[in-house]
């Protein structure tokens, strides 16, 4: 007989550069005392109130759902020296359905910085390195991402860090297994990114049109405000694509795998390095070696006839 499998969430604390430290909580709705959840968030609403001035959101972890934070990985990035919270990403667990089975969808969703500690790269933290711990919690199998945003930048960092990513890059392409997600993801979870139901989605674009009105209205930009990317393709395809007047989003669904991983792990500590050249062998050793035996032995996994053994 199969015992049951006790959930194991992910509640850690990094380094996050100089004198900054984070802390990754995963489903703090399920994992956290009340006085620890109830700090935790207090520490959120302190950031987007120094971003928002003061201004209120009233979707996702803001709702006091607490449904909501059951299904929310939160990494909020404190200073060492006193502790203030500094910077934050919710990222929302949404389940779906895929060629039969249940999958994860991680949801990048929000992200704030306070203004007075931007331009110290923590959007590596707060995306990049989440992502990734939760991808090799899952024994490194390919996870699905999914972001909504009208900001360049966010569109190009999406593009670039994960794989297999549309939209994105001019080359990038859609799959059944795309338009399937993102049918799930707009029937079923906008409102854990804060869009409504009088919202519209064109399928052929993945864009979300006239996306502010399910509790999300304070973060609608302009063009001109928006922060733009490096490469000015990602800053062409929003111009081009989305109406900044009615408050259109894009939909961006990819995936963290190794590739991924690699790439991440590359841009956080040179090839070149120490850090880097142990990092990248570990993955290329796990990828090769080690991962089809992991997962062959997991009798949580659909694997049929392959079973290593019945349980």
């Amino acid at each position: 007989m199969s015992k049951p499998v006790t959930l194991r969430l992910l509640d850690t604390t990094v380094d996050a550069g100089p004198g900054l430290r984070s802390r990754i909580v995963e489903r703090p709705g399920m994992g956290l005392a009340e006085a620890d959840l109830v700090a935790l968030v207090e520490d959120v609403r302190s950031i987007a109130s120094s971003v928002l001035d003061d201004r209120d959101l009233t979707y996702g972890i803001f709702s006091g759902d607490p449904e909501t934070l059951s299904r929310t990985v939160l990494t909020v990035v404190y200073e060492k020296r006193g502790g203030r919270p500094v910077a934050f990403n919710a990222l929302a667990i949404l389940d779906a359905d895929l060629g039969g089975r249940s999958v994860e969808i991680l949801h990048l969703g929000l992200v704030m910085v306070r203004p007075d500690v931007r331009g110290k790269g923590l959007s590596a933290t707060l995306y990049g390195l989440t992502c990734v711990l939760l991808f090799v919690r899952r024994q490194c199998r390919a996870v699905w991402v999914s972001s909504v945003t009208q900001v360049p930048a966010v569109v190009g960092m999406v593009a670039e860090t994960f794989s297999d990513v549309y939209p994105g890059r001019p080359v990038a392409r859609r799959s059944f297994q795309h338009e399937r997600l993102a049918q799930q993801i707009m029937g079923r979870w906008r409102h854990a990114f804060g869009v409504g139901d009088e919202a519209g989605f064109d399928a052929d674009r993945f864009v979300i049109t006239d996306a502010y009105t399910g509790g999300s209205d304070e973060l609608k930009k302009t063009l001109e405000t928006a922060a733009k990317h490096r490469d000015a393709i990602y800053n062409d395809l929003c111009a081009a694509e989305l109406d900044y007047g009615r408050g259109d989003d894009l939909l961006q669904i990819g995936q963290i795998d190794m590739r991924a991983a690699s790439r991440y792990l590359a841009k956080v500590a040179s090839p070149d390095t120490v850090p880097g050249l142990l990092g990248r062998f570990a993955l290329l050793t796990i990828q090769a070696a080690l991962l089809p035996l992991v997962h062959w032995l997991d009798h949580t996994q659909p694997w049929g006839s392959l079973r290593a053994w019945k349980t």
